[in-house]
């Protein structure tokens, strides 16, 4: 049977759990963790993020902050908030600037505040396949807030195999991106591909094959460049996600496997209208699960902001 998840169902079958387990840590335990964003854009997807985020910290517990700035002060407001103990995370509407400039200000924040794992410590954990910040293996890493929604619905619609060991369950998968963003597109590659899958990464430069190898016999992802073509990958792919900035971009449904799954990340719609015809299951938005990503990593930031006070 194919499927649609309309933002009324997806808040049912896959937000649900973690706005509940969220909500039931901050009322348990009496705390009240500060979240600080940043706004210094013009970017009505951006504003209407921030105000979605602010709604569902209010319903769940979590003190938030919204700071518009021109971004020549950007990160003067960020290092000021680094320093101010009553705040536990700070997050950044990006692009700023849009070009390496918005790189930069990613490592401005610290990493113990940095909800979004965009820093270098968490960007570089997350591409070497490293899980965790201690030798213990005690405190996971932060891992950005739409790849992680994406893996969460992902397994939540079984494309993660359960039987198979932890950080293989995609092996056998043949996922395609269309989106190779610092911010989301690559850093998905990556986390999909060290999970076992195969990944096809495309943006406008060309086609970019992430994988570990034959029966995956690499430690992390290798990146290898392809001469594909979209109408090579599209077909063979089990997941096609998109992510393209653009209202006029439309990824053509007679490319897609029958029966293969749809997601877009975008705030324009990616697929064609027809897209259900050959998709068994369609995701037209993972924005409200990106939002409960960004408060358990908020959560898990705190945890070690008191662990860390309490040494």
């Amino acid at each position: 049977m194919k499927r649609s998840f309309p933002s009324c169902l997806f808040q049912r079958l896959v937000l649900k759990p973690f706005r509940e387990e969220i909500k039931n840590t901050i009322n348990t335990r009496g705390i009240h963790p500060k979240l600080v964003g940043f706004l210094a854009n013009q970017d009505p997807a951006a504003l209407k993020y921030a105000e979605s985020t602010a709604k569902t910290c209010t319903e769940t517990g979590v003190v938030f902050e919204l700071k518009k700035c021109n971004r020549e002060d950007l990160e003067d407001e960020i290092v000021k908030a680094n320093e101010d103990e009553s705040i536990n995370g700070i997050m950044v509407y990006y692009p700023v600037f849009g070009d390496r400039q918005d790189q930069y200000l990613q490592n401005v924040v610290d990493s113990s505040k940095d909800v979004e794992g965009l820093c270098h410590k968490y960007i570089y954990n997350m591409y070497h396949n490293i899980r965790f910040i201690d030798k213990e293996q005690t405190k996971k890493c932060i891992i950005p807030c739409t790849p992680l929604a994406i893996v969460k619905v992902l397994e939540y619609i079984k494309v993660y195999n359960p039987i198979l060991a932890y950080g293989n369950r995609l092996h056998g998968r043949v996922i395609t991106i269309v989106n190779r963003s610092e911010i989301v597109g690559r850093p998905l590659a990556a986390l999909l591909a060290n999970d076992g899958g195969k990944v096809y990464s495309i943006d406008i430069n060309g086609i970019q094959e992430f994988n570990r190898g034959t029966g995956l016999r690499l430690k992390k992802h290798e990146v290898i460049e392809t001469n594909l073509k979209l109408e090579d990958v599209i077909p063979i792919s089990d997941v096609v996600i998109t992510g393209v900035p653009s209202p006029s971009y439309k990824l053509p449904t007679s490319l897609l496997r029958d029966g293969a799954i749809a997601i877009n990340f975008s705030a324009f719609k990616n697929f064609e209208d027809n897209v259900k015809e050959k998709a068994s299951i369609y995701v037209p938005a993972i924005g409200k699960v990106t939002i409960a990503m960004l408060e358990r990593n908020l959560l898990r930031l705190y945890d070690f902001q008191m662990s860390k006070s309490e040494k």
